[in-house]
């Protein structure tokens, strides 16, 4: 079974950092670009950051631009997403997924591109 582990969600206050980290558990995948999305209760997956595996390019939704960073080690096949200024709006689940088949029907940053996806792991932002 191929999937992928989120952790380092919790209960912060509002101008805090966390940061999570996606890992792959299982059989290992090529990956072509892995991301994060996240759902606030009521709400629709959000796209939050992308990138690309094997250049490192990076694309940000606009609402987290300037304070979220995602990053990765290519070796470990990890990815992580550095989360500074939280505020109350980035509560959420936030998702990993990662796109180990490449065929690019859609841009990464609709999820449809991404066939592997985590759990979630669960950020709360108190006021």
């Amino acid at each position: 079974q191929v999937e992928v582990v989120e952790s380092g969600g919790g209960l912060v206050q509002a101008g805090d950092s966390l940061r999570l980290s996606c890992a792959p558990s299982g059989r290992a995948f090529g990956t072509y670009a892995m991301g994060w999305f996240r759902q606030a209760p009521g709400k629709e997956h959000e796209f939050v950051a992308t990138i690309k595996w094997r250049d490192g390019r990076k694309d940000y939704a606009e609402s987290v631009k300037g304070r979220f960073t995602i990053s990765r080690d290519a070796i470990k096949n990890t990815m992580y997403l550095q989360m500074n200024n939280l505020t109350p709006e980035d509560t959420a689940v936030y998702y990993c997924a990662a796109d180990s088949k490449g065929v690019r029907l859609y841009a990464s940053t609709d999820k449809r591109s991404y066939d592997i996806w985590g759990q979630g792991t669960q950020v709360t932002v108190s006021s």
